[in-house]
């Protein structure tokens, strides 16, 4: 099981597997074709107003988290997330990220939801 973040920024590596954008908004000053992207899971990312809401302030950190993995247990999203996960268990995928904080955005938050996951349940 192989799940790693990175930002869209940092050059693209064979060992990064397959490389998944978790943004809902395309990183700023990147062009689609330098990034080797396999798949951009706009559906994963935090709804607008929780993106707003949280807006990186690190002290909102532990709520955004919460109310994140609230919105990934949704039947909408579960579907999406799921594919991730069976992925992960045979390759490894890397969730991209645009965000400047490198410990507080919702690549973070989707990683540790997803190994949550699996811990309890198993990658399938």
């Amino acid at each position: 099981m192989s799940i790693a973040i990175k930002r869209v920024y940092e050059p693209i590596a064979k060992s990064d597997g397959k490389r998944v954008l978790v943004d809902r908004l395309w990183p700023r000053g990147v062009n689609k074709d330098e990034i080797a992207l396999d798949m951009w899971a706009k559906e994963l990312a935090p709804s607008v107003s929780l993106r707003r809401w949280f807006g990186h302030d690190p002290s909102r950190w532990d709520t955004f988290r919460h109310r994140y993995a609230t919105e990934l247990d949704g039947k909408t999203r579960t579907e999406h997330w799921r594919e991730l996960v069976r992925e992960a268990a045979h390759h490894r995928v890397t969730l991209l990220y645009g965000a400047k904080d490198e410990e507080h955005n919702n690549a973070v938050a989707l990683k540790a939801y997803l190994e949550a996951w699996i811990k309890g349940h198993g990658p399938h």
